[in-house]
This record gives C-alpha cells, sequence and structure tokens, in this order.
C-alpha cells in the first residue's frame, strides 16, 4: 500500500499503533474534530486494534496493539463531532474465558454512546 508521508491513503489517513505509543492522542482527534467539522461521523471500533495482553478474545490478535487507556482516549476524543452511529466488531467470547473481552467491548461501546449528539456527560 502506498501512501503520502502524512499517511494518506485514498482519502483515509492512516495513523500506526506505533506512531502513537507513549503519546497523548489528545491533539491527534483535535486534528480529527477539525478535518470533520460539522460532517456526520460513524464511529466503527475493531477490538483487535487492542494489544491481545488486554482483549484476547478476538479472531485476529495481533501484538502491539493499543490499550483500553489509548482507545478511551480516541473515543472520549470523538465528544463534539457528529456522531450519527457507532459499532463495536470481532468480539470473539470463546477465546477469551477470562471474560475480559466482552468487558472492555461493552465499556468502549458505552463510551461510543455518550458521544452521541445530546447525550450529557458528567
Amino acid at each position: 500500500m502506498l501512501c503520502d508521508p502524512r499517511g494518506i491513503v485514498q482519502g483515509f489517513r492512516m495513523v500506526l499503533a506505533d506512531d502513537v505509543w507513549f503519546k497523548s492522542l489528545v491533539p491527534l482527534m483535535a486534528e480529527v474534530r477539525q478535518q470533520m467539522g460539522e460532517k456526520p461521523v460513524y464511529i466503527s471500533f475493531d477490538i483487535d486494534g487492542l494489544d491481545p495482553s488486554f482483549a484476547p478474545g478476538t479472531g485476529t490478535p495481533e501484538i502491539a496493539g493499543l490499550t483500553p487507556s489509548q482507545a478511551l482516549e480516541i473515543i472520549r476524543g470523538c465528544a463534539g463531532l457528529n456522531v450519527v452511529g457507532c459499532d463495536l466488531v470481532e468480539v470473539a467470547p470463546m477465546y477469551d474465558l477470562s471474560g475480559n473481552t466482552a468487558l472492555t467491548a461493552a465499556n468502549l461501546l458505552f463510551e461510543m454512546l455518550c458521544t452521541l449528539p445530546g447525550v450529557e456527560s458528567v
């Protein structure tokens, strides 16, 4: 896949997990908010974006993924956008006997619902 130095691929900006290690994602999400403006936003979160040490219950675990804290920072950074819907995919509970993946997924979905316009958070 070819992309320009800014990570733009076919109109999408690609940000790799290792590009955000040990960094706040607040500046990145500010860029997203600026780029999107009032346009409708649909959030789709793939649980295998998280490191499998936090969410092993997925069909395609890959090491060196995001932490749950980073996922929360991304999702919470969507507050104020014109979020029209959201989903979370790739949870496979049978691969995680601890239930941590399902618990993490449920919490991330709750956070996504909190970004919907008109939802007040405390």
